[in-house]
């Protein structure tokens, strides 16, 4: 967004090429996106290399002019294997000149406000307008975080970034902190114990707060961008945070601890009026089995787990993918 205002700024045009649609093995999802100003700069992508040369000649014709438009790119055209896509994938691409509605986009962006844009793709394609969380299109959009092409409309959820609440300030939240920053997450560390609340183990955090995980959690919002993980390994501290976070609609929640400890857990918490049925919404043992044996390797795997759930998937090899033989060390 930065390189597009600076662009604007300096007053170059900009087009703005989205991906609209994909079939097949086609090398970007649907919602990727490429900017191209007037002077030649680029940001983004909307197939990893293979139809970035043929994007940016078509946006530069229609920053001169030429209406927007709405393109596909697929195996049997003869510019498939000029471009790379004989693969098999096919591609619609839109590519537009960067109107008022993407400049609110951008605004809503930057404010972390979630919105859903609607573009037309039919006869007169083209970004329309903003839909807010008042709007019942947007709500389910926004939860899901998949674009959807529907009647002639592509609706693209921007939902606000995703926020984990990591609750015990452990040697495994240092490594997951500094995961999770790199994968976009704005990461807030909790802990009641101030020697693990220390400002200095986390410098990737947006927040370290010193505070009862409890306390903390009944003013979060919890909807489809938080993320809770829960590293104290202490009932004390688990329990209250557990049954704090269920009494919202987190995307995750996932608990350190063996399967005895959580089968423990799971008997407190219901003895003590938690419904089962809210109980199964916690990841516990938490993360992904990646044989995770340090510190390091076990925030890999909640992560991996984190991100798996975001995007409705187990977490498990590609689909057909061989597996080969391993060999014990």
């Amino acid at each position: 967004m930065s390189e597009v205002n600076a662009w604007l700024d300096a007053g170059d045009p900009v087009a703005v090429a989205t991906v609209i649609s994909t079939w097949g093995s086609a090398p970007r999802p649907a919602g990727s996106r490429m900017v191209i100003s007037q002077s030649g700069k680029i940001a983004g992508s909307v197939s990893g290399g293979c139809l970035e040369g043929e994007v940016f000649e078509q946006a530069q014709a229609i920053l001169k002019g030429k209406p927007a438009s709405l393109f596909h790119y697929g195996v049997s055209d003869d510019l498939a294997w000029t471009v790379g896509l004989s693969c098999g994938g096919e591609v619609d691409v839109l590519i537009e000149p960067l109107t008022d509605v993407h400049r609110k986009l951008i605004g809503a962006l930057e404010a972390e406000r979630p919105v859903v844009l609607e573009t037309d793709v039919g006869a007169r394609p083209g970004a329309r307008q903003l839909l807010t969380p008042a709007d019942a299109r947007a709500t389910e959009l926004l939860e899901q975080e998949n674009p959807v092409r529907r009647d002639g409309i592509f609706l693209e959820p921007f939902p606000r970034p995703p926020e984990l609440f990591i609750f015990g300030g452990s040697h495994v939240a240092i490594p997951l902190t500094r995961l999770a920053d790199a994968l976009g997450f704005r990461v807030t560390v909790v802990d009641a114990r101030s020697k693990f609340a220390d400002r200095e183990r986390f410098p990737q955090a947006r927040q370290v707060i010193h505070a009862w995980p409890d306390a903390v959690l009944k003013d979060l919002p919890m909807d489809g961008s938080t993320y809770v993980v829960i590293l104290t390994h202490d009932p004390k501290f688990d329990d209250p945070t557990i049954t704090a976070a269920l009494k919202g609609r987190p995307r995750y929640i996932g608990a350190i601890g063996s399967r005895k400890t959580h089968r423990e857990r799971v008997a407190r918490l219901t003895a003590a009026g938690v419904e089962p049925g809210s109980l199964a919404r916690v990841h516990a043992p938490i993360g992904l089995d990646l044989g995770a044996q340090t510190a390091e390797e076990t925030a890999l795997a909640i992560l991996a787990q984190m991100v798996a759930v975001r995007h409705g998937k187990q977490g498990g090899p590609m689909p057909g993918s061989a597996t080969p033989a391993t060999t014990a060390a």
